[in-house]
């Protein structure tokens, strides 16, 4: 990733990495399902960021997942139906990071959060040019 590159495609590349972790994870023989989903979440978010950089945008400073589908939507209100994976990503995201309300995650719970947020990047994918 080169300075040079416009500031969505850094976030673009930002989020490529997340997925990228995800399957360096599920390659591994100990598979942390928490940080599958913490990785599943933060590629979404990075994306959300990259499509509103894109549009002319300064994405907010948030991990909010359904608040940057609010931004994105506006002018992308095809992207409105991604509301229920974005509330369940954020949920996942946060009950994974802190000890206090930690959740146990198992392969079927992580792989979900997984496919929610290929949805995501996907479909923002395609918005990008």
């Amino acid at each position: 990733m080169s300075a040079a590159e416009p500031e969505w495609r850094q976030w673009l590349a930002k989020a490529d990495n997340d997925l990228l972790n995800i399957q360096n994870n599920l390659a591994s023989r100990e598979i942390p399902w928490d940080t599958v989903c913490f990785h599943a979440q933060q590629a979404a978010e990075k994306m959300f960021k990259a499509l509103i950089v894109h549009d002319g945008g300064t994405p907010n400073r948030t991990h909010d997942l359904v608040a940057l589908l609010a931004a994105c939507s506006a002018s992308n209100p095809e992207l409105r139906q991604l509301e229920n994976d974005c509330r369940t990503l954020s949920l996942l995201a946060t009950r994974v990071r802190y000890p206090d309300d930690f959740l146990q995650l198992n392969e079927t719970m992580a792989r979900d959060a997984l496919t929610k947020s290929q949805t995501i990047c996907n479909r923002i994918r395609g918005l990008l040019k």
